[in-house]
């Protein structure tokens, strides 16, 4: 029996949200179903909770539930099995000098300055843009699982710190890491600092010796969240089962 199945309805509830605009189709209305209360959420139950297609945004955890659509689907990577395609190889090889170092969640001027020019320059009038450093903090910021923040910096010189090229936060599951959000520069000529993340996570999780990278939604008439089939061998959670895509997947 599954521990969603365990946890008394007295202890954790589920809800659906009224209608709202969806943010990736448009034209369309989406509902999400919600997990509460947030502070009962501890990181086992959410690992389960993320292994049925929840995820989270702050303490708040919630899946898709669509009164008519059901373009999101939750998407895995095998962490083990994976391999790189050759563009992949060329994209890891390439941003090799960056430094990536793991903390707690914590809270510097120079993660909302660059959350900013990010949203900016990739989610102009994505309603993001807009975030104030306290809507920032709580999106990324607050959590009740184990959550890692992790920088990448260009080469420490003389001592100093390298400038900051990318945050990512990451949960850690029983089975594998969940990619919360990450956030680069996005005006450097050449880079691919997106692509390299989710490689550098990927690489991480087989480290650790876990199974899957989970990386939110997969939509494929959203230019914004198709690419994720690009990591192979991928896994949709398609009624209710975790099945891996059939490699001409877009």
């Amino acid at each position: 029996m599954s521990l969603l199945n365990d946890i008394p309805l007295s202890t954790l509830h589920f809800y659906l949200t009224a209608p709202y605009q969806c943010s990736y189709l448009p034209d369309l209305q989406a509902r999400s179903q919600v997990a509460s209360p947030s502070p009962l959420i501890n990181p086992q139950v959410y690992s389960e909770l993320v292994q049925h297609g929840f995820r989270r945004s702050g303490t708040y955890t919630y899946r898709p539930r669509c009164d008519t659509c059901r373009a999101c689907v939750p998407l895995r990577v095998a962490a083990q099995t994976f391999t790189l395609s050759r563009s992949q190889r060329r994209t890891w090889a390439k941003h090799q000098n960056l430094q990536a170092t793991l903390h707690e969640l914590q809270d510097k001027s120079e993660y909302y300055a660059l959350y900013q020019r990010y949203q900016t320059a990739r989610h102009k009038n994505g309603g993001m843009d807009n975030d104030d450093p306290e809507s920032y903090r709580n999106f990324l910021l607050q959590s009740h699982v184990d959550t890692l923040l992790v920088e990448f910096r260009e080469p420490v010189i003389e001592n100093e710190p390298g400038t900051l090229r990318m945050v990512s936060v990451i949960d850690l599951l029983g089975d594998g890491l969940s990619s919360v959000y990450t956030f680069f520069e996005p005006d450097l000529p050449g880079t691919s600092f997106g692509i390299y993340n989710v490689l550098w996570q990927l690489d991480l999780c087989r480290q650790l010796g876990l199974d899957f990278v989970y990386l939110g939604y997969w939509i494929k008439n959203s230019r914004k969240m198709a690419y994720k089939t690009q990591y192979r061998p991928a896994q949709g959670l398609i009624d209710g089962v975790w099945q891996t895509f059939a490699q001409d997947t877009p």
